[in-house]
């Protein structure tokens, strides 16, 4: 995970002061029909459920545009500002402008990016004309793209006695259901079969999509309070949802295109067995390690870097489980990396897993995590970490965002700062910094190092 450089406290109040101040002017000077009054919306009708405001009816300092956390309350009511002010989503527009998505737009014949559905479905509200009160694609991904849309529960919802579960009943999205949430997450961070990332999209330039829920969420950062009766390794209870509904929406998604008019579809498939750089053939570990993961050595096999991080998850929640993925999933990277492929065999493959992989998501919804699950996770993947490199890049960076965050919940739980293990990880992460001359050698020897360190600090 890319790391954003910490600054002070008096800086981060005052940038958000003005950037808060200045977003509120504009909202003011926009037509009554951006904003909602409290009163209104509470008395809209049902007819009016399920349409979009835009992020201007949360920006109210009384709401959730306080600078600092409001005491007493209970909930932060800096969630907006935390949002527009240190939230990539809500730049996620603006990138659409840059000199590579221009470029991209180009590439693919769709025009200027930040005007093209095909990139705004994701990089900004995606409201249907119907369902929105004006045009909201210039202010990022902003609350109602997870939230669901507000006239249904805006009014309700910033009563005093308000209950969450009656909002949700109203049209909230519940973000507080780990898989609810993981599942909104990938409808951009994986893709559905309305909006998606291919592998032409990837040829103009498009990055290829990376998730951990628990590292993205802890990136972003967080804009919600946590429930203050929650069990110390909550945050695994997070990864491990994250990491189950992943695999078993990635599952879905090879089901799906399989099916699809282009297969092989190359964005399914391991980017980097064809894009690496080259070497001689005595220096290669490529072939050195083989192509058993494969129908044939030249054919690119799956990606499987969602399954193997995940499968350790699994294994420390539900061994049985476990064993029946191991024994489904190599028969279906090979059938799924041949280029003329037994559709109905592959989608079987997939399925079947898809239900194991089902059992296991529900059992981390239910589970209480230890300080021993979590240290079994990680010494888990610690002991797995040359398969893992051998599977190539992707699968190797999944594995590391999955070690920073066990160890950092290790490290919460006995009162000690994450932070002193910063420098170790850092040397971890630079093994991503150029995909294409992923060394799995030198990630070992990284691992190994975190491992060495992680002991040290927790005794794991």
């Amino acid at each position: 995970m890319r790391r954003v450089r910490s600054v002070s406290p008096m800086a981060v109040a005052a940038a958000v002061f003005l950037l808060v101040l200045t977003i509120s002017f504009r909202a003011s000077a926009r037509s009554t029909s951006a904003s909602i009054d409290v009163r209104t919306a509470a008395q809209s009708s049902a007819a009016d459920a399920g349409n979009f405001t835009g992020p201007g009816s949360c920006s109210a300092v009384a709401c959730h545009g306080s600078i600092r956390p409001v005491a007493g309350s209970r909930i932060l009511q800096t969630e907006y500002s935390t949002w527009v002010s240190q939230d990539r989503h809500a730049r996620a527009t603006d990138v659409l402008s840059n000199a590579v998505s221009v470029r991209m737009g180009r590439i693919l014949g769709i025009g200027r990016p930040d005007q093209a559905q095909k990139c705004l479905a994701c990089h900004s509200l995606d409201a249907p004309e119907a369902q929105r009160a004006r045009n909201f694609t210039t202010e990022g991904v902003s609350c109602e793209a997870c939230h669901g849309p507000a006239t249904g529960w805006l009014g309700y919802h910033v009563t005093k006695d308000a209950k969450h579960d009656e909002s949700v009943r109203r049209g909230m999205y519940d973000t507080k259901d780990l898989v609810k949430r993981t599942d909104k997450c990938l409808t951009c961070h994986l893709g559905t079969s309305e909006k998606w990332v291919d592998h032409e999209m990837i040829a103009a330039g498009h990055p290829d999509l990376v998730f951990d829920l628990e590292a993205f969420s802890s990136a972003m950062p967080r804009h919600w309070r946590e429930s203050p009766d929650a069990d110390a390794f909550r945050l695994v209870r997070t990864f491990a949802v994250g990491q189950l509904v992943h695999l078993r929406s990635s599952l879905d998604r090879v089901a799906r295109r399989l099916k699809g008019p282009v297969w092989p579809e190359y964005a399914e498939l391991d980017c980097f067995a064809c894009h690496h750089s080259l070497t001689r053939a005595e220096d290669s570990w490529r072939q050195a390690e083989g192509y058993e993961q494969r129908p044939r050595p030249g054919n690119p096999p799956l990606n499987v870097s969602r399954w193997v991080t995940a499968r350790h998850v699994l294994e420390t929640l539900d061994p049985q489980a476990a064993t029946e993925l191991d024994a489904i999933m190599p028969k279906l990277v090979i059938e799924a990396s041949r280029l003329r492929t037994k559709e109905d065999d592959v989608v079987a493959f997939a399925n079947q897993a898809r239900a194991i992989v089902d059992r296991g998501v529900a059992r981390a919804v239910a589970s209480t995590p230890t300080a021993e699950a979590t240290s079994r996770m990680l010494r888990a993947i610690f002991a797995d970490a040359a398969g893992i490199a051998g599977r190539g890049e992707r699968a190797a960076e999944q594995a590391a965002m999955a070690v920073e965050t066990l160890s950092s919940a290790l490290a919460r739980a006995r009162g000690q700062d994450p932070a002193a293990m910063k420098t170790t990880f850092a040397e971890l992460f630079q093994q991503f910094e150029s995909p294409s001359a992923f060394d799995p050698r030198r990630f070992v020897a990284a691992m190994k190092k975190v491992e060495g360190a992680t002991r040290q600090a927790y005794g794991l």
